[in-house]
């Protein structure tokens, strides 16, 4: 009997939370018609992101973040060619 009372539980638990959700527009379903505040705050958005692109500086060379904190013996340390190889001896012992 407990397990008929929490099945009728969880399924009234389910159904309410079912309900809350929002309809979702369907897969070829036409696009909603846009109310003019809708249109006109798209248009707002819209220059808002214009005028902040305009903001933002022009990058004019390579840009190195951690570049402080590393110092200038890490960009020598950096272009150091790697160790050559050593050559296999020509008796190999096993």
């Amino acid at each position: 009997m407990r397990i008929v009372y929490a099945v009728v539980v969880f399924a009234l638990l389910a159904g309410s939370a079912f309900g809350q959700t929002a309809p979702m527009q369907k897969y070829g379903d036409p696009d909603p018609e846009k109310s003019r505040t809708e249109i006109e705050a798209e248009k707002q958005a819209e220059k808002a992101y214009q005028r902040s692109l305009s903001n933002v500086p022009n990058a004019t060379g390579p840009v190195d973040p951690w570049g402080n904190v590393r110092g200038g013996d890490a960009q020598k340390a950096a272009a150091k060619p790697a160790p050559a190889k050593r050559a296999k001896p020509a008796n190999p012992s096993n």
